[in-house]
């Protein structure tokens, strides 16, 4: 659950329709750079701040606004 409260985050963020726009262009470079939807999904910027945050049940209250740039990495 913590998981989706941190999308929902990011969606706000991104005024939700952004949020989209980006999610899917980085899962089709994802897919051309690993060539396999699992890892290009596990490996989309999004994904890896709510998988890693999803425990910390304050994270939401710590975060730092557009925190997911810091796990975009080409």
């Amino acid at each position: 659950m913590n998981h989706e409260k941190i999308h929902l985050k990011q969606q706000l963020e991104l005024l939700w329709i952004f949020f989209f726009i980006w999610y899917f262009t980085e899962y089709l470079v994802r897919v051309i750079q690993y060539k396999n939807h699992y890892l290009a999904y596990k490996n989309i910027s999004f994904e890896k701040e709510a998988y890693q945050s999803e425990g910390n049940l304050a994270y939401l209250n710590n975060r730092k606004s557009f925190n997911f740039i810091f796990y975009f990495k080409l």
